[in-house]
């Protein structure tokens, strides 16, 4: 028998089958040692064969005593090299735990003591000289305990001791560590609405994609569990998936005291043991449940009924380092190979999957009522011109100060959303809220400090920066933003006394912090929650009265064609935290632009309408979904060399354009951030028809692999969600 192996390497040079003879029989899917060259290294084995043409070395060992990568797995890496030239090595990593590579991380055992015989006759072995071995006896259980504890309390020798005489007995067992040990919900006893009831049965009975289109607090949630737990019936498991590590918690406390210990967790913020264990469960099929962020989608889950991508309009669905990959096209094979049901909830659903489902391609579900069946929270636009001609230069308008006022007095809680993102910088004039945009692209021009210019991030186009506004002739311009910080610092000043609490990537920074912060303001240890883009989505905190969001327009003049579609979705996601519950809620949204139709559909919480317009002009402009954007990017630590390498990859494209009818534009530029960890980083962008994508990517993927080499290295991105 042949086995064809992937080597554990991540380079292209390697990124092949190649064929080993063994004399011990192996499991398709299992980890190996094998002999590379003049090395010893890791590999998996993919597949086998009953002959070769080429000569072949051993196997030198299997490297588990189970199978860790699964027949759909290594099917998966077969879709991803042939269809977004992801390597094979790069690929099987996600299907297993880093740390199970180099044998980092192993199965956590345990000495556990038991009794051999009574206490009645271990007392008369023991005799009176030994207190501690009699104290031990004394407290150990009829069922027994762990040998680390009891050595804790009385030392290892009266074990020892113990042990010796007979007394005790040592077994070792496996032992789970368990996440987030305290989120175990209890099991809530709930009566779906028809609208729910609605919904579960069309889900079920759809053996293809869904989308669910449920406003916030319409109780999607609930609809999720009811899916997955026919599915669980039928004996087969589920994936759900959340966007956020911030929401795992709370969706794992609900999760658990529906399904308890079937739910298996995992995500990047749990401790290497932690997942490992998670991961041993659902492999070994101890938990049929597979919950957590993006990369829950490589669970080693198998007869899977059902995939979940809850606020699947969430931009952390894509993965913009390597491997390259977006969740939703994972999700979609997993859904195609199990012949099972896959689920887009949203309250705001991507352009991309929306314009599907208005096509027919995926099945459209609504839910436009909420589960407490009150009205959605009243969304109030306040105009931040007028509080600048008023007098009043604070971050916080005279209205939402008053709301904030009154809400502290009431003992309700309040959250604020700061609309902030990344690098990107953006000139604004303060007295007409004007914003310059790309005359060719659409979208807003970024500054760039240090040559003093307003660039695109698609086309490369450069303009003079601002001096004045061109609409209004003003000089007030604006070039920087607020912190979540500076926020809280501005609250504690206004309302002495009462508790804040700050939620963004620089207090989430140790592991389960972001549980902790979310439970002390459920808890209301806190009145006030400010935050970023971590508290806009899937909290339910039932005394939150109001949300204020300070620079609401600021995402409207990023450097992205998404520019729109994000603030329609951030202001609507994060206005449905108010109110959830028996008391209504409001929310007040701070602008510089507030005629723009973003904030005229947001506050009527018009999703088609909103869809309709920025698809008019997506169209008009041929961006997604009526194009495909790939991006090339080029890195090296010689600025020449990747500047050549960008120029050859530009007239390659060129050439493709010409030769193809389906690739429509080529932009190369310097990239946004020309350099990183001492890399310079050029990019080639192409536009290319939706219907072309099958013939043109395989072809624009060989030739940037050419380019690939050990002075330059090359990504493809297809879509991606930052141009940086």
């Amino acid at each position: 028998m042949i086995y064809q192996v992937i080597v554990d390497i991540s380079n292209s040079n390697v990124d092949r089958v190649f064929d080993y003879s063994c004399p011990f029989a192996i499991e398709e899917g299992s980890r190996v040692k094998v002999p590379f060259g003049n090395r010893t290294i890791e590999g998996f084995v993919i597949g086998t064969k009953e002959s070769t043409d080429v000569k072949t070395k051993d196997i030198i060992a299997k490297l588990d005593d189970f199978t860790p990568v699964t027949p759909e797995m290594i099917a998966l890496s077969r879709y991803l090299k042939q269809n977004c030239n992801i390597r094979y090595a790069d690929s099987l990593r996600l299907c297993i735990p880093g740390k199970l590579r180099g044998g980092r991380i192993k199965e956590l055992t345990r000495g556990f003591l038991r009794l051999d015989v009574s206490k009645e006759i271990a007392r008369t072995l023991i005799g009176k000289n030994a207190p501690k071995q009699l104290a031990l006896l004394e407290e150990i259980s009829p069922e027994g305990e762990f040998e680390s504890i009891l050595a804790a309390g009385y030392g290892q020798s009266a074990v020892k001791g113990l042990l010796a005489k007979g007394i005790l007995s040592k077994t070792v067992v496996q032992v789970r560590r368990k996440p987030l040990k305290d989120m175990d919900g209890a099991a809530k006893k709930v009566v779906l609405s028809p609208q729910q009831q609605e919904a579960v049965e069309t889900i079920y009975n759809n053996m293809g994609t869904t989308v669910l289109h449920g406003v916030t607090g319409s109780g999607k949630t609930e609809v999720y569990m009811a899916v997955i737990d026919r599915v669980l019936k039928e004996g087969k498991s589920a994936i759900m998936l959340v966007p956020e590590i911030s929401l795992t918690p709370q969706m794992l406390n609900v999760f658990r005291g529906r399904f308890g210990d079937k739910v298996g967790l995992l995500h990047s913020g749990m401790s290497d043991g932690e997942r490992f264990d998670e991961w041993m469960k659902l492999l070994n099929k101890e938990a049929t449940v597979a919950l957590g962020a993006r990369s829950a989608v490589f669970a080693p889950v198998e007869n899977v009924g059902v995939i979940i991508i809850d606020e699947e309009h969430d931009t952390s669905y894509v993965s913009d380092s390597n491997p390259r990959y977006h969740t939703h096209e994972i999700a979609e094979f997993r859904r195609k190979y199990n012949n099972c049901r896959l689920v887009l909830g949203s309250a705001t659903p991507s352009l991309d999957t929306y314009y599907k489902a208005v096509k027919g391609e995926y099945k459209l579900v609504k839910m436009t009522a909420r589960a407490n069946k009150r009205a959605m929270p009243e969304m109030e636009i306040v105009d931040m011109r007028k509080e600048i001609r008023a007098g009043n230069n604070n971050m916080f308008s005279r209205r939402l100060l008053a709301e904030l006022d009154k809400t502290i007095k009431a003992g309700n809680q309040a959250m604020i959303y700061i609309n902030r993102r990344g690098f990107a910088s953006f000139v604004r004039c303060k007295a007409c809220g004007y914003v310059p945009h790309c005359t060719d692209c659409e979208v807003s021009l970024t500054y760039h400090k240090e040559d003093n210019r307003l660039k695109c991030h698609y086309c490369g186009k450069e303009y003079y920066n601002l001096d004045v506004c061109p609409e209004c002739g003003n000089d007030k311009l604006s070039y920087g933003r607020i912190g979540t910080e500076t926020v809280m610092e501005e609250l504690n000043k206004l309302f002495p006394g009462v508790k804040v609490l700050r939620l963004d990537n620089d207090t989430t920074s140790s592991k389960d912090s972001t549980a902790k912060i979310l439970s002390a303001f459920a808890a209301k240890e806190a009145q006030i929650l400010v935050g970023t883009q971590m508290i806009v989505k899937g909290h339910d905190f039932s005394d939150v009265t109001l949300v204020g969001v300070l620079d609401a327009d600021l995402s409207l003049y990023y450097s992205d064609y998404r520019s729109n579609e994000t603030t329609f979705q951030q202001i609507t996601q994060v206005a449905g935290r108010a109110g959830r519950d028996d008391k209504e809620g409001s929310v007040i949204i701070q602008t510089y632009n507030p005629a723009h139709y973003v904030f005229r559909f947001a506050r009527q919480y018009d999703y088609e309408g909103f869809f309709e317009k920025e698809n008019n002009v997506r169209e008009s402009t041929s961006f997604p979904p009526f194009s495909k954007i790939v991006r090339i990017l080029l890195k090296s630590e010689n600025e020449e060399k990747a500047l050549r390498a960008a120029r050859d990859c530009y007239q390659r494209m060129r050439k493709i354009k010409e030769e193809k009818t389906g690739l429509f534009r080529v932009q190369a530029m310097r990239a946004p951030v020309k350099r990183i960890s001492n890399e310079f980083r050029f990019q080639v962008v192409i536009w290319i028809k939706t219907e072309a994508e099958k013939d043109l990517l395989p072809r624009i993927y060989a030739e940037a692999d050419d380019l690939n080499g050990k002075n330059v290295v090359t990504f493809v991105e297809v879509n991606p969600i930052n141009m940086r």
